[in-house]
């Protein structure tokens, strides 16, 4: 990528964090405190940028009580009532014989769909720092990344230009094409400046109409390289729509070496996937099961036609097939979904939830659960449901469909067996997650 659109980021990046930092105040205001918990919602599309300051207040409150339990171990209130709460849920489930609850793979038909409070997740939502904090459903980016940038055509109209393209039209393959003809006009202008036909693009031309116009922001492209839409009486007395150069707009050819460059290596603006962290008692995670629409790589439609060939293929798993046709089927299986719910059961009976792309590495699942762990800096070891241990030294690039993690698993905790000696010494042996992260309990 350029240096200009490098410095346009960086700038758009300096003006976010400007704005996370909130408003200012004076040095001898009682300033509040800025730790605060996001606040968690119902709503199947929630717009999470930021406390309201009850809850704020309410958040700081309950860090302090947790604060104050951590300097003083008798006061232990809402983690005892936690635990309590899990050792409760446990016992029942002990005694009713009952198996380890685990989400649902299997796509329900419309009537079949549960309320959105029994979704294991609300759906898969997206964060983009450089426009805002927000954390929104990739749709809802989609119109905000495109509002965002025709906001900046003003300021940078050539490199915004070259960003929308590449950001607000879907089909690669004719943004690909776009590209490469918007590159060809511009470089014929730079080495062969007298050619007056490089100077004249009839909007009616064929490369024209397939490949340019339709794509969003090749006509602000052009604009910015310095090209005025123009009519233009043909040989045969009709008048016809051309762009025409103007080298009055663009009396520097460096300028146009500058879009090229621009135009051959801007990227996409990314999305990051948020985790959409959620802390679970046994009997949550027992009810939150099924996937929302959004996890699933297929429409219903196709979906429909898979369970169609699932049919079929039930008379085909009575022969005798070979252990490479067999996983050669499971990991098509596990194709059909673009994302996965991963839960992480702790000893004390609590569950961490995560989202996850499916192909993601194992060492990101490793990451999400070290930083939210209260001994964050100890080794730790994750068992699959089979009772395979995931290794940093062996899996740490192996993906979520690689390890078998598709579409959903409970991953058991276990402290690496180098500290138990130093987790059995510390006064906060059975707390695993960080107080801020155990108070999503209460909100679930």
């Amino acid at each position: 990528m350029t240096d200009k659109i490098k410095k346009f980021f960086q700038k758009k990046k300096a003006d976010a964090k400007f704005k996370l930092a909130g408003p200012g105040h004076k040095l001898s205001d009682a300033s509040s405190s800025t730790s605060s918990v996001s606040s968690k919602k119902d709503a199947v599309k929630p717009r999470r940028s930021g406390l309201s300051e009850e809850s704020k207040v309410a958040a700081d409150a309950a860090l302090a009580r947790l604060q104050q339990k951590r300097e003083n171990p008798t006061f232990n209130t809402s983690l005892a009532a936690i635990q309590a709460q899990v050792r409760k849920e446990l016992e029942n489930e002990s005694n009713a014989s009952k198996s380890e609850p685990h989400v649902d793979e299997r796509p329900r038909s419309p009537e079949e769909v549960d309320l959105p409070r029994n979704f294991a997740a609300a759906g898969v939502f997206f964060r983009c720092p450089i426009i805002s904090n927000d954390i929104l459903p990739r749709d809802e980016w989609k119109k905000n990344i495109k509002t965002f940038l025709y906001e900046q055509l003003a300021e940078e109209r050539g490199l915004t230009a070259c960003l929308i393209i590449q950001s607000c039209n879907n089909n690669r393959d004719k943004v690909e094409k776009c590209v490469e003809t918007l590159c060809k006009y511009l470089e014929n202008i730079v080495t062969q400046p007298d050619e007056e036909k490089f100077q004249k693009i009839r909007m009616s031309n064929r490369a024209f109409t397939e490949r340019v116009q339709p794509i969003e922001g090749a006509m602000e492209l052009l604009f910015a390289a310095g090209f005025t839409q123009q009519k233009i009486t043909n040989a045969d007395g009709v008048e016809e729509d051309y762009l025409v150069f103007n080298r009055d707009l663009v009396p520097n050819t460096d300028n146009l070496v500058t879009l090229i460059d621009a135009l051959r290596t801007a990227e996409p603006i990314q999305l990051e996937l948020d985790r959409n962290l959620q802390v679970l008692l046994p009997s949550q995670a027992a009810t939150k099961v099924q996937l929302p629409p959004t996890f699933y790589a297929l429409t219903p439609e196709e979906l429909k036609r898979e369970h169609q060939l699932r049919t079929e293929a039930l008379e085909k798993s009575q022969m005798l097939r070979t252990k490479a046709m067999r996983e050669k089927d499971e990991i098509r299986e596990m194709r059909k979904y673009k994302f996965a719910i991963i839960r992480v059961r702790f000893p004390d009976g609590i569950l961490l939830q995560g989202t996850f792309s499916v192909y993601e590495r194992y060492h990101e699942i490793h990451d999400f659960v070290a930083e939210n762990l209260e001994h964050s800096d100890l080794p730790f070891i994750l068992n699959t449901p089979t009772g395979h241990k995931l290794l940093l030294e062996e899996d740490a690039n192996k993906t979520l469909i690689d390890l078998r993690l598709v579409p959903a698993t409970v991953l058991t905790f276990a402290w690496h067996s180098s500290v138990i000696e130093e987790i059995n010494n510390s006064p906060n042996k059975d707390v695993y997650l960080k107080p801020e992260v155990m108070l999503l309990v209460q909100e679930l």
